[in-house]
């Protein structure tokens, strides 16, 4: 894939390609992942190049990145599953603690590894264009749907209030906003259920929303 856009933050316009990423890039990956996710999250958890390599290896067309003035500035990855059970899963299981090693090239849900957009770009609406490119990778293939666990940085706040999914259904009615739940349905993903212990994530008391966008052109 390789699809050249014009970006804007509002006040400035920037060229901008989403394409799939390479061995080369993968110095560029880890800083945009460094950018992301700064201290006190920890430096072991951003993406390494043994991950990186299986991606490109085991399934490169799951493997987007963002470039915007002549640099990677963001990033999405997924890799094929299928699940029997939605709610009975966690990140590190479903994708292999991100090495996608249980890639299946026959699964029907291609499945969200990770997203991300450096800081000072996140503006531009990067992230909903490899989210959408992410789509068309569904369509293409002939899966049923994309599926990924979306963090709920704003339950802990709440969480003594409402259960998590009295805060989703709350969410998707526009009653509240998440930083990332709503972001995922202002790009289309709806909330299909939630998985307990997902990650160990503090801001969302270890639970996620699994978000899903469905393949409008299969049955």
């Amino acid at each position: 894939m390789r699809k050249q856009l014009r970006v804007t933050d509002g006040s400035r316009v920037l060229p901008a390609v989403i394409r799939n990423y390479t061995r080369e890039d993968f110095d560029a990956l880890i800083g945009v992942q460094a950018l992301s996710f700064p201290p006190p999250f920890p430096s072991e958890l951003w993406w390494n190049r043994e991950q990186l390599t299986e991606h490109v290896s085991r399934f490169p067309e799951g493997a987007l990145c963002a470039e915007a003035e002549g640099k990677v500035v963001g990033s999405m990855t997924a890799l094929r599953v299928t699940l029997e059970h939605d709610e009975d899963h966690d990140w590190a299981t479903v994708t292999d603690n991100g090495y996608i090693r249980n890639h299946d090239p026959a699964g029907d849900t291609l499945y969200v590894v990770d997203i991300c957009v450096a800081p000072e770009y996140r503006k531009f609406g990067l992230g909903k264009w490899l989210m959408f490119s992410m789509y068309e990778t569904v369509v293409h293939l002939g899966c049923k749907r994309l599926l990924g666990g979306g963090r709920m940085p704003g339950y802990r706040s709440v969480s003594a209030e409402v259960t998590p999914r009295q805060y989703v259904e709350q969410v998707a009615s526009g009653r509240r906003k998440d930083p990332v739940l709503t972001f995922l349905l202002k790009c289309g993903r709806l909330p299909v259920g939630i998985a307990e212990r997902y990650l160990e994530d503090e801001e969302s008391c270890g639970y996620a929303a699994l978000m899903e966008w469905r393949n409008p052109f299969l049955d």
